[in-house]
């Protein structure tokens, strides 16, 4: 995911991004925890898409 892609999204469906990446990553974090997770980067590689949305957020939120 690039930021250049999330910064034009409106802001309703930037949230809905933000709540199924945090269930992605709870999903994620559990599967690790029990070992059944075969590349624990991909934990990493969510952490950043959801940093990348919510400064998409925060940015929009300043413009206005």
């Amino acid at each position: 995911m690039k930021y250049d892609d999330v910064k034009g999204k409106p802001i309703l469906e930037m949230r809905n991004q933000v709540k199924a990446i945090k269930t992605d990553l709870f999903v994620l974090k559990m599967k690790n925890a029990l070992g059944q997770l075969g590349n624990p980067l991909e934990i990493r590689s969510k952490r950043k898409d959801l940093a990348k949305v919510l400064t998409a957020i925060s940015a929009k939120g300043k413009e206005s």
